[in-house]
């Protein structure tokens, strides 16, 4: 038998050779397997691994393949069994198994991954074990967990396993939203592109979990909102993974890290595995990072000058960037020019420096109110955060709002009630509608023009003017009784942090503690 080139290979790998020996072995052991799967067994890259197979004598069976059992012997001398790391839960798992069986179906069913958020989801096992590994190595009961962004439901996992801890989620998708909170276990949502800020309601956790993009800029700006989200002692749990092929990539990453000044806890390699993600072998590492004293002013220094190019694919990839892409945040420099005859009183995000009018942060105007109420708007919308459309409608009372987008929208905002919205290509235009002449229309536009403050502190308010108007009295308590009941999600957020299937059952929410007032 010639074995040349696969002595070869190993050979050229040296020490880390233990993977590629490991995958042999495994391709060996008389079952069938598909690529995707020995690469996630072996926690080793597409890439080796094809190099690894070219070089030994294969059966295949369709997209499966194994070495011929009779040929085993030929390569018994080169097997390694590569132990995987210590694991400081996997002596758990076994008592969780109904746990990792409801994983498996929740992400079986859940919203199929988006390229352009650098989505791949995690096995279920992984999710339950991070969810294990969080009781394991902290105090739960009471304590406050954030999950800065959950495509895998890590969330989920978290609130089976520790029912005794409060969850929230803060996510740019909104399938991903509604699908958690379809799910009923008790997990609060946030909509949120990270790009543009964090929302006020999530600050002082225990605990945050992240799976970012595996870009320097990616991992970053999730874990700097993150350090945002928690107190002081707070620690984060960061899955962050690179090819065995690419080390300068993982140490630009772990460079960002130290800038932020944050303490490495420990490292778990390969703790996590997915369902993609082959390029850096289905796998990646467990951070606990523990943010430090200098932490807070590194972020704040560092957090809002992230361009927004943060993912690997998609329009705000970083290969797509142009050098030098400007912030999400907005202002002078370059961007579309104004129709003639449209005059706004305010431009917000960028726009071509020679423009005379004042000018606003897209981050700026979802954090607070315009000082100067204007009214008319015109907003610039880069690549990549059309998400933000819908909050950036609502930020302000103007009444003209008009919206330059890189391209048309697959969809219109659907704001109840707020806006007459028409679209000419890549610009909306949005003409504010007078308040509704119903009593619930008219509440649930009260609730949504007050877009920066707390949406149920505007609904009390609203419930007691209305039953006023009955010539009843209803105390604070009473209004904030009838709407907890009615929208337990509402409490401390506002309007903009709201996921939109939140805002479109509003309507009903509202006619709901209307209904209920005494008579």
């Amino acid at each position: 038998m010639e074995r040349d080139g696969l002595e070869a290979l190993l050979a050229s790998a040296g020490a880390d050779g233990k993977r590629l020996r490991h995958a042999l072995m495994l391709v060996c052991d008389s079952q069938w397997w598909t690529l995707a799967d020995l690469v996630r067994a072996s926690a080793t890259s597409r890439r080796s691994v094809e190099a690894l197979l070219r070089e030994i004598r294969l059966e295949r069976q369709g997209e499966r393949f194994r070495v011929p059992l009779p040929h085993t012997p030929d390569y018994q001398d080169l097997f390694a069994v590569s132990e995987p790391p210590a694991d400081p839960v996997a002596h758990l798992l076994p008592h969780y198994e109904h746990v990792v069986k409801r994983m498996h179906h929740l992400i079986r069913h859940a919203p199929a991954a988006r390229q352009a958020l650098d989505h791949v989801s995690a096995t279920a096992e992984t999710v339950v074990r991070r969810a294990l590994l969080l009781g394991a190595r902290f105090w739960l009961p009471g304590a406050r967990v954030l999950c800065v962004g959950d495509h895998d439901l890590t969330s989920l996992a978290v609130r089976l396993v520790h029912p005794e801890a409060e969850v929230t989620v803060v996510d740019i998708d909104e399938r991903i939203l509604a699908y958690i909170d379809a799910q009923d276990l008790g997990v609060s949502t946030r909509w949120a592109d990270l790009r543009l800020g964090l929302p006020a309601s999530v600050r002082e956790h225990d605990l945050a979990v992240t799976d970012p993009p595996y870009t320097p800029e990616g991992v970053g700006l999730f874990v700097g909102r993150a350090v945002e989200g928690l107190k002081d002692d707070g620690r984060i749990l960061l899955a962050y993974g690179a090819s065995e092929r690419t080390p300068m990539l993982a140490l630009k990453v772990q460079h960002t890290l130290s800038a932020l000044n944050l303490a490495y806890e420990a490292v778990y390699p390969d703790f996590n595995r997915y369902f993609g993600a082959e390029a850096i072998g289905s796998a990646a590492d467990l951070y606990i990072l523990r943010p430090t004293t200098k932490t807070r002013p590194a972020v704040a220094a560092r957090v809002d000058k992230l361009a927004t190019a943060i993912y690997t694919h998609g329009p705000q990839s970083i290969e797509s960037a142009p050098k030098g892409a400007g912030k999400p945040q907005g202002g002078p420099g370059t961007g579309p020019d104004l129709a003639p005859g449209f005059a706004p009183d305010l431009l917000v995000g960028d726009w071509p420096k020679e423009l005379p009018q004042p000018r606003a942060r897209l981050a700026t105007w979802l954090t607070k109110p315009h000082a100067t109420a204007p009214s008319t708007v015109a907003i610039a919308v880069p690549a990549g955060l059309e998400a933000a459309l819908p909050r950036l409608l609502l930020a302000g009372r103007a009444a003209r709002v008009r919206v330059h987008l890189a391209q048309p929208p697959r969809d219109l905002p659907r704001l109840p009630d707020v806006y007459e919205i028409t679209m000419d290509g890549p610009v909306l235009d949005a003409v504010r509608l007078p308040p509704p002449a119903d009593e619930t229309g008219r509440l649930v536009r009260r609730v949504l023009d007050n877009a920066h403050g707390k949406a149920a502190n505007t609904w009390r308010e609203g419930l007691i003017a209305a039953a006023a108007a009955r010539g009843v009295t209803l105390t604070k308590n009473d209004a904030r009784a009838l709407i907890r009941a009615a929208a337990p999600w509402v409490e401390s957020v506002t309007v903009l942090e709201l996921p939109l299937h939140r805002l479109e059952s509003l309507p009903e929410a509202v006619a709901a503690t209307l209904a209920a007032l005494p008579r």
